[in-house]
């Protein structure tokens, strides 16, 4: 068989010549960065934090899932943030937060993690008998390589895909 047989021969009369190209993907729309102004800064510091219990316990359920997700909001809002999503599974938390520049990291989920543990201690018997509550260590990821929207749909379907 030769280009005969197609019709067609490369070049000019190729059939994918002058045609446009085929659009495989939608074009995905995303929200604008939007930026939080103080006197002296202009930022959009968006962090996905991780932690969970000492030894992964499976202790975040029910009412003690309710109650830490209304501590976690008090103290970002102490802290100046703001809090965009948060996931509590049974054995860890997944939080998306907005802080300002001028908060400390560390120091805000050091409150995050203290403040919680001692109100839920107070509020629910079974987990005095736990000598820590939080494991020491934790994750952070900036949001910024990926889409915000991106990092958004992974925290809201942790549960689904567990």
């Amino acid at each position: 068989m030769g280009r005969e047989s197609h019709n067609f021969s490369r070049g000019r009369q190729s059939p994918t010549r002058g045609v446009a190209p085929i659009e495989i993907h939608p074009p995905v729309m995303f929200d604008p960065v939007t930026y939080r102004r103080t006197n002296k800064t202009v930022c959009s510091a968006k962090y996905h934090l991780i932690w969970c219990p000492k030894y992964r316990r499976r202790v975040l359920v029910g009412q003690v899932e309710t109650r830490l997700k209304e501590v976690i909001g008090a103290v970002v809002a102490v802290s100046g943030g703001e809090v965009i999503e948060l996931e509590v599974m049974p054995d860890h938390v997944h939080l998306l937060v907005e802080l300002p520049p001028a908060s400390h990291l560390p120091i805000v989920l050091h409150g995050l993690k203290g403040r919680s543990f001692r109100l839920l201690r107070q509020e629910f018997p079974h987990l005095r008998r736990l000598s820590a509550l939080w494991s020491r260590s934790w994750l952070v990821s900036t949001v910024g390589g990926a889409p915000l929207e991106v990092v958004r749909r992974c925290v809201e379907n942790q549960k689904q895909a567990t």
